[in-house]
């Protein structure tokens, strides 16, 4: 189908993540761990130490990988580099804000929630037309 953008799939296609250690953790547990010949891992564990600049280079490197198919990232996590998660536009990786232990999740700040309901608003106008 023209159009649609294509996971290459030589091997298989990673989750990465950006969330609290016990986050994190818990989704090495599950098998989404990676790490490849560079010693490069697709995780990155943040906690009070982690600087921005460093969340934000882990959100970069992890949305131009080829074999990475979705970015988990907390949502918390997610707030602190806001203005990039909301101006990244590309199907794939997706990038899907999560709940962590420490922080309860919030609708409002959801980016993907937050485009589909801009979608579904303007659909409603758009056939409102008709």
């Amino acid at each position: 189908m023209a159009g649609r953008a294509e996971i290459r799939t030589s091997n298989s296609a990673l989750i990465a993540m950006i969330a609290d250690e016990d986050t994190v953790t818990g989704f090495l547990l599950a098998g989404v761990g990676n790490i490849d010949l560079r010693r490069k891992t697709n995780y990155l564990i943040v906690d009070s130490k982690t600087t921005v600049k460093a969340i934000e280079d882990a959100f970069k490197e992890f949305t131009t990988k080829e074999n990475i198919a979705i970015v988990l990232i907390s949502q918390y996590v997610a707030n602190m580099i806001r203005f990039l998660v909301d101006s990244y536009n590309k199907p794939i990786p997706a990038i899907l804000e999560i709940p962590s232990k420490d922080h309860p999740y919030d609708p409002a700040h959801d980016s993907v929630l937050s485009r589909v309901k801009h979608l579904f608003s303007t659909e409603s106008v758009a056939s409102g037309r008709r």
